[in-house]
């Protein structure tokens, strides 16, 4: 049984939570007395330089590594003690992950990877087919179900990646550097995909080097040397809000 715990009105409460490696014989220290909370639905861009404890602590929001010292709660449950087995469940019915490289299977078409988590759950295959059509023909690619990643481009390799990643019809979409390697075109096509999906009351947490991007999310969390040292509203949605205030 998994232990409940927290508000139910966060979805992700993290409470002083630490994490060091090892680099050789030197300790990094890649998160410092962590401190964050996240309510559904919210839009937030993680920034920082290059080291800076970024992806560790999306890693650590999507159960993907353990602290050494702190909890960590998601969707009230309390995770750190949990069993891989556990873990494994909240990740599959819960969260999804959008990389940077995209991290297709080459000998699968575009339809078997997004169709790959339902599988791996024991989904039949023909409800498997069908989402998976659906979420590529919502997202523009209906006439490339059948092609293989190397078929084709930069933009629709993110794309099938986002509907890997909606699939399983996650609460929380955790996406590392997602325009990194597209043009200018295809990372505002996907941008506005993120935050189309985000529109309906998914959790999204962007990990970015773009300032442009991080702007448009709601929230923006700045790092350095594996603290968050700034937590803020968007100066973007500021204004809009400004705005639609000053406008009613």
């Amino acid at each position: 049984m998994i232990k409940q715990a927290g508000d139910k009105n966060t979805i992700i409460q993290i409470n002083q939570v630490n994490k060091t490696y090892l680099v050789g014989e030197q300790p990094l220290h890649a998160l410092k007395n962590i401190q964050l909370s996240i309510k559904q639905g919210e839009y937030i861009s993680l920034m920082g330089p290059s080291g800076s404890g970024k992806s560790t602590l999306l890693n650590m929001i999507g159960l993907l590594d353990r602290p050494d010292s702190g909890e960590y709660q998601l969707l009230a449950q309390q995770t750190e003690t949990l069993t891989e087995e556990h873990r494994a469940i909240l990740r599959r019915e819960h969260i999804g992950f959008v990389f940077q490289a995209f991290h297709l299977i080459p000998r699968l078409t575009a339809q078997e990877n997004v169709e790959l988590p339902l599988m791996l759950s024991g989904t039949s295959p023909t409800i498997r087919r069908e989402k998976a059509k659906k979420l590529l023909t919502e997202l523009g690619l209906s006439q490339h179900l059948k092609q293989l990643p190397r078929q084709l481009s930069g933009g629709q390799l993110q794309r099938v990646g986002i509907a890997r990643a909606l699939i399983t019809e996650p609460k929380i979409l955790l996406a590392d550097e997602p325009t990194g390697n597209l043009d200018q075109a295809s990372g505002q096509e996907v941008t506005d995909i993120l935050e189309r999906y985000n529109s309906t009351g998914i959790t999204l947490i962007i990990v970015t080097h773009d300032h442009h991007l991080g702007r448009r999310a709601q929230r923006k969390l700045t790092m350095l040397d594996g603290e968050i040292v700034k937590d803020t509203a968007s100066l973007t949605h500021a204004l809009e809000k400004k705005l639609s205030d000053e406008t009613c």
